[in-house]
C-alpha cells in the first residue's frame, strides 16, 4: 500500500481567535468610534481647540486595551514569548521604516506591513502591531500630540482588517486582494485622520465647516467635500499608491518570509 502523505495546515499566529479575544477587539473598535464620531453626535463648540483636553485621555484608555487584547490571548494559550517577539520585530520595523518615508505626496511605507503582517499573523495580532508601531514610530520622531491615539486606532483597524481577509487565497490572487485591501484602507485611513480635527478645524462660516446640532448627513456631506478636497486628491491617494506598490514588489518575498519564521517558531495553527 503506498504511504499516504498527509499535508499539515501551515503554522500561524493567531491574536484573534478566541471569544475573549474577539470581545476585548470589539470593545477597542467601539471605543475608537466613539474618539473619532463624537463630535458627529454631540453638540461641539467648533471654536474649541481640536482634541487637546480629550487626546491624552484616550491616550491613556488605549494602551490598556492593546494590552489586554495580548493578555486575554496569553491566558488563552494562543500567543507566547515567541509571537510576543515577533511583534515586537515588527513594530521595530515599523517604526524605523517611518523616519524613511518622505510624507509628502502621501508617500508612506508604514503601512504594506501592517498589511502583510495582519495577513499572516490574524486579525488579532494586526491590531496589536497597528497600534504599537505607530507609538514606537512617534516616539522616535518625537511625534507625539494630540493627534497619536487617533493615528493608533486607524492603524489599528488598517491591520485588524487585513487578518479579516479570506484565507484561502495564494499566489497572484493573493497579493491582488491585499493590494486592492491597501488602497482602500489607506483612503479610509486619511478619512479617519480627517475626522478627529475637521469639527474644529475651519472654525464657522465656511461652506465645508461643521456646524454644531446640524444632521448627521448634513455635517458627513460636509466632511465627505472637505475630505475629497483637501486630502484625498493628495495625501490619501499618494499613499495608496505606494501601499499598493509596495505590496506588489515587496508583497511575495515578505509573506514568505513572515510565514516561513511562523513555521519554524511552530506557533499554533489558525
Amino acid at each position: 500500500m503506498a504511504d499516504e502523505v498527509i499535508v499539515s495546515p501551515m503554522p500561524q499566529v493567531t491574536i484573534a481567535g478566541r471569544p475573549r479575544t474577539h470581545l476585548v477587539l470589539a470593545l477597542a473598535s467601539l471605543v475608537g468610534l466613539a474618539m473619532f464620531c463624537w463630535p458627529l453626535l454631540v453638540d461641539v463648540d467648533a471654536d474649541a481647540l481640536g482634541h487637546t483636553t480629550d487626546a491624552p485621555l484616550a491616550f491613556v484608555l488605549l494602551l490598556p486595551i492593546v494590552l489586554a487584547v495580548v493578555l486575554a490571548e496569553m491566558a488563552d494559550e494562543g500567543i507566547d514569548s515567541r509571537a510576543l517577539a515577533m511583534l515586537g520585530v515588527l513594530a521595530a520595523l515599523e517604526a524605523a521604516l517611518r523616519p524613511l518615508s518622505a510624507g509628502a505626496g502621501g508617500v508612506e511605507l508604514v503601512f504594506f506591513l501592517l498589511v502583510l503582517g495582519g495577513r499572516v499573523f490574524g486579525p488579532g495580532f494586526g491590531f496589536a502591531l497597528g497600534c504599537l508601531s505607530l507609538l514606537a514610530s512617534a516616539l522616535l520622531t518625537a511625534g507625539v500630540g494630540p493627534w497619536l491615539p487617533f493615528q493608533m486606532m486607524a492603524s489599528a483597524w488598517f491591520g485588524l482588517g487585513a487578518g479579516l481577509l479570506p484565507r484561502r487565497l495564494r499566489g497572484r490572487a493573493e497579493i491582488a486582494m491585499l493590494a486592492a485591501y491597501g488602497a482602500l484602507a489607506s483612503l479610509a485611513y486619511g478619512a479617519l485622520m480627517n475626522l478627529w480635527f475637521w469639527p474644529f478645524s475651519l472654525g464657522e462660516g465656511t461652506a465645508l465647516s461643521y456646524v454644531a446640532g446640524d444632521p448627521l448627513s448634513a455635517n458627513l456631506e460636509r466632511f465627505a467635500v472637505f475630505t475629497l478636497v483637501t486630502s484625498t486628491l493628495g495625501f490619501d491617494l499618494g499613499r495608496a499608491i505606494t501601499t499598493v506598490l509596495a505590496i506588489v514588489l515587496l508583497g511575495p518575498a515578505i509573506l514568505a518570509v513572515l510565514r516561513r519564521a511562523a513555521r519554524r517558531a511552530s506557533f499554533a495553527p489558525r
